[in-house]
């Protein structure tokens, strides 16, 4: 792909961030057309009392309220976590053109794992999915963030 620039660092300090605070270590960037960063979040569900307050809604939400609009088409989120089916469902709603996650989630997972929120009959929009993407570091995250907790 010429030009691609990857976001995913971004997302990992998001990622970084929502650990400090308590948070599973999830991070996630929207990004417009031309690659410009339009909203950044991590997890917030603990600080919140949120169980929706995963960093890809929140992300989602805070791109659509500075673009005015309730769909983001030929946007690109980046994840540090493959999605779960809440967030997998809200990537649909809000026609995200691309996905791009790091760690797969094989417990929890809503894209490649578990409920595959993209390949059912019911699902409106499926965006272009590419996975993988600065895994081991998300990974090493999320390992170190529940060694510490056990």
């Amino acid at each position: 792909m010429a030009g691609f620039i990857s976001h995913m660092q971004q997302a990992l300090a998001e990622a970084r961030a929502a650990a400090l605070r308590g948070e599973v270590p999830v991070g996630a960037v929207v990004t417009d057309p031309r690659g410009r960063v339009i909203a950044a979040a991590g997890n917030r569900t603990r600080e919140w009392s949120d169980p929706t307050a995963h960093a890809e809604i929140l992300a989602i939400r805070a791109a659509c309220a500075a673009l005015g609009t309730e769909r983001l088409p030929d946007h690109d989120l980046w994840v540090t976590l493959e999605p779960c089916p809440m967030c997998a469902a809200a990537i649909s709603a809000a026609r995200i053109a691309r996905l791009y996650y790091g760690a797969e989630d094989h417990r929890m997972g809503g894209v490649a794992h578990g409920a595959r929120v993209f390949t059912h009959p019911q699902c409106h929009h499926r965006p272009q999915v590419y996975d993988g993407l600065a895994a081991p570091e998300a990974r090493r995250l999320l390992r170190d963030f529940f060694q510490a907790r056990r």
